[in-house]
């Protein structure tokens, strides 16, 4: 399975400033520049720092220069890899003083080992533990574990092993995860441990987690602010999977015209949230409206009018006539509890606004009484509203697609987002590095018609550049929210990301272009290498439904990875469904980042099933080749690989934004997304 070894250093102190992820690769860097130059002294660091992405546009070479003699560093010494981090750090600082932090520029020579702690809230933490205590209290495995004591650490211990976290994204968005897949055992070995991480952390991509950054060795560890952050957002994607118009149609209700449906539609469900609220507080003539989750509830007044608009049977006076917000924090929570909402949150994290958790409790209220009409015109036009499978099932792929490379904005629907051209040209910008003209770009929020249109020419023009089919396209139908052009847009810049990946991986000296037709080949010379005879004649082979020669492609790249015992034959839809749904945990397992559905293995979805393929092989062609020589068809096999040991590194600085753009290889696998 994966090879990952965790990047550790002597300092624990140190340790803890940094994920695995950017260990791994600012280990990647230090050693890339050792191997050139034999040692690495501190003169030589301002070089090899300003290379770096982190100081890259923050610091010139002789800034770096000046930072280092202020810290009173021989420039002859030679730097280990523990000074190097130390190093990284303090310019971290002085980078952050720059950016509107620290104004003291002696801050940063103080030793800046404070730089990235995190620290972890006891009140979301019990919060947590008491959902997981809730909702996985019954599950066969975990039933033994539960429930998690809320005052001690145990979360962190359990969720080491991955079992927890990989049945908590199964209770977020039902069927992600087929339990099959998941290791446990009563006692997991190392090997074991590290595929329910890289399961998990995959499976978090496809439902619409963040995980820059975190890396399987990180929750083999343990870390509380790591761990914490992925739950967190495990739990918040469960609480708000209703706010959306196709789970709750009478959420066109907060609408006032068609405008305002548009706005709607492209709206977080998070300001949705926040939308719902203000509507009816506005009914209950509450008079402030409400920007955010944590200062402008702290008084708990809001909350006592929404609930009394919502629940008046449960109603106190005491609740607004309360002086001290404590008090009426407390009296806002039993009128919760009579609604049969969970206590999320206490007294205290209202008043000291827990921004989280007060999401969270809201989230809840939402979904016991929203408080909106069930009938009338706009509930009707919103059940009318036209629901393409296909074109759902690809917008959400795209979503999580965009998410999941790193960009600073977050897509919350691609269809209303892209318009602006914004996201489009930041997509751009990162499979096609130094694509996009920013000195001709306008950036949202955007008033002026023309300058979206101008940003949407612009997207049209480098996707030319880089041979795109744009015939008789124009910036003005990406404006105008062509769904169909939009669709054919992202999948060509899908496509033409993992077929650079791919190139990244081999043939270097050759510079060879990767072809569909290369994949294709691929994966038939690779199933019959272990002497089986199935072959896939197309992407869109019928034959390919029935999901054997996927589980024999994965079976063929690692033989560990498939249980065969669990593989039916694929004779009816029910076998099918199985067999493919158990094809795309193992891809996650293996380490394949991807996010398409069971039912685009059903249908052979021709786009899905070549991302599918792809990602596999770009996991295999990151494994180092052994013992090519042992026999004809590996030796064959080997030359179509790169050994990655060999080949030239990709920047390391990158390589963050590597393990994202790896998901442009594939599709979502939530039956139900919530996202």
């Amino acid at each position: 399975m994966s090879t990952f070894v965790g990047v550790h250093v002597s300092d624990p102190s140190l340790q803890s400033q940094f994920t695995q992820v950017e260990l791994r690769s600012l280990n990647s860097k230090f050693s890339s520049v050792i191997k050139q130059k034999g040692k690495i002294t501190v003169g030589d660091l301002p070089g090899v720092m300003v290379k770096l992405k982190a100081f890259s546009q923050k610091f010139k070479e002789e800034e770096i220069r000046v930072a280092l003699s202020e810290l009173a560093l021989d420039m002859s010494d030679e730097v280990n890899f523990e000074s190097f981090l130390k190093i990284y750090l303090n310019l971290q600082a002085l980078a952050s003083a720059k950016s509107g932090g620290s104004k003291d520029s002696s801050a940063f020579l103080k030793a800046a080992t404070t730089t990235l702690l995190h620290t972890v809230g006891d009140s979301e933490k019990a919060c947590y533990v008491a959902h997981i205590n809730s909702y996985l209290g019954d599950d066969p495995f975990l039933s033994q574990y539960l429930p998690i004591d809320l005052t001690t650490n145990d979360l962190f211990d359990l969720a080491k092993d991955g079992v927890l976290l990989c049945k908590l994204i199964n209770v977020a968005v039902p069927g992600t995860i087929d339990e099959r897949a998941i290791n446990t055992k009563q006692q997991l070995n190392p090997w074991e441990r590290n595929e329910n991480h890289t399961l998990c952390l995959n499976s978090a991509k496809a439902i619409g987690c963040t995980v820059v950054n975190i890396g399987t060795q990180d929750l083999v560890e343990g870390r509380p602010h790591l761990v914490l952050g992925l739950i967190s957002q495990i739990i918040k994607i469960q609480l708000l999977a209703d706010l959306n118009l196709k789970k709750t149609p009478q959420l066109i209700e907060l609408a006032d015209d068609s405008d305002d449906i548009e706005e709607l539609l492209g709206l977080s469900p998070e300001k949705i949230l926040l939308k719902w609220m203000n509507f009816h507080l506005k009914r209950g003539g509450y008079k402030k409206i409400l920007t955010n989750f944590s200062s402008d509830l702290k008084d708990g007044e809001a909350y006592a009018y929404l609930l009394n608009i919502l629940a008046p049977e449960h109603c106190s006076p005491m609740t607004l006539d309360a002086k001290d917000p404590y008090d009426r924090a407390n009296l806002v929570l039993d009128h919760a509890e009579r609604m049969g909402c969970k206590r999320y949150l206490t007294p205290n994290d209202i008043v000291e606004g827990s921004s989280n958790l007060n999401v969270a409790f809201i989230a809840q209220i939402f979904q016991r009484r929203n408080g909106l009409s069930l009938d009338g015109k706009k509930v009707s036009f919103a059940e009318m509203m036209p629901d393409d499978v296909q074109t759902s099932r690809e917008e959400r792929c795209f979503r999580f697609w965009i998410n999941s490379l790193g960009i600073a904005t977050h897509v919350n629907n691609v269809f209303e987002d892209v318009r602006n051209g914004w996201i489009l040209l930041e997509v751009l910008d990162k499979v096609s590095l130094g694509s996009v003209d920013w000195r001709q770009t306008s950036k949202p929020p955007i008033k002026m018609p023309f300058r979206k249109v101008e940003n949407c020419n612009q997207v049209v023009k480098i996707g030319k550049k880089l041979k795109f089919s744009l015939v008789n396209v124009a910036g003005n139908d990406i404006v105008q929210g062509n769904k169909k052009l939009i669709l054919a847009l992202l999948w060509q810049l899908m496509r033409y990301n993992m077929l650079q990946l791919l190139k990244n991986l081999r043939s270097y000296s050759h510079g060879k272009e990767i072809t569909d037709a290369d994949i294709l080949s691929w994966a038939n010379h690779k199933v019959n290498s272990t002497g089986r005879k199935s072959r896939m004649q197309s992407f869109k082979d019928k034959n390919l439904s029935n999901g054997l020669f996927f589980l024999e492609l994965l079976s063929a790249v690692e033989p560990r990875v498939v249980n065969w015992n669990l593989v039916t034959k694929g004779d009816n839809d029910d076998e099918k469904r199985l067999n493919a749904t158990y094809i795309i945990s193992v891809a996650r397992k293996l380490g394949c980042s991807i996010f398409l559905l069971p039912d685009d293995i059903m249908e052979v979805n021709q786009k899905m099933i070549l991302t599918l393929t792809a990602s596999i092989m770009y996991w295999c062609l990151q494994q180092p080749v052994e013992d090519a020589e042992s026999s004809p068809s590996q030796a064959a096999d080997a030359a179509t690989t790169t050994d990655v040991s060999s080949a030239p590194s990709i920047n390391s600085e990158d390589e963050s934004s590597v393990c994202g753009e790896i998901s442009a290889l594939t599709l979502d696998d939530a039956p139900n997304p919530t996202v």
